[in-house]
């Protein structure tokens, strides 16, 4: 492969991966190129104060804000955090832990789910509510937020089914799914306080 070859597969896939997260599944062809260029991607993206985050055995991979070293300048956040609402937070952790209970039975890989099944497991943490349609309009806002942030994904031609993406494993962690308990007490305790 010539260096121009090589640059035409790199330049795009590289703007690819600066717009967010590269699934193996949905571009192939970025995703080749990504496992060719692994060693100029992250020495590329260093320089700009970002680690490249990838697991080849999900098919994902992403660009992540790197700490500094200590004798390193601090330099101005190339991607932005984005600061979630309580809701938001409380689904991507059962989520996750829903993901974890799938793991550890086998069987299929994807995680699927219908709109039902997320309304019952994330009712039971927010305030009660007379009014039905109201609760579950919130909780239909929550679902979309989560399949912008990209850890949900629909399924074409499945009216209200989804499919957890893997990537969230990558941002609830283990050890914060070990303190999940105890947070989803403070969830629980929050939908109390908010009911009263």
């Amino acid at each position: 492969m010539t260096d121009t070859e090589s640059d035409n597969r790199f330049s795009p896939m590289l703007i690819a991966l600066f717009k967010g997260v590269l699934y193996q599944d949905q571009h192939p062809q970025y995703w080749q190129a990504l496992l060719d260029h692994q060693a100029r991607v992250r020495d590329h993206v260093r320089v700009l104060g970002l680690d490249l985050t990838l697991d080849e055995a999900e098919g994902y991979a992403f660009l992540r804000h790197r700490e500094p070293d200590t004798e390193e300048p601090e330099l101005p956040r190339l991607v932005p955090r984005r600061q979630l609402s309580y809701p938001v937070s409380l689904l991507l952790a059962l989520l996750r832990k829903k993901l974890a209970e799938h793991d550890a039975t086998g069987g299929d890989p994807r995680l699927i789910l219908s709109r039902d099944d997320i309304v019952d497991m994330v009712r039971v943490f927010l305030p009660e509510s007379a009014n039905e349609v109201k609760l579950v309009n919130r909780i239909d806002s929550d679902i979309n937020r989560v399949v912008e942030l990209g850890f949900l994904r629909r399924l074409r031609g499945q009216e209200g089914q989804f499919e957890v993406r893997r990537i969230l494993k990558s941002f609830v962690d283990a050890q914060w799914l070990a303190d999940l308990d105890a947070r989803l007490e403070e969830y629980r305790q929050h939908a109390a306080d908010q009911g009263e």
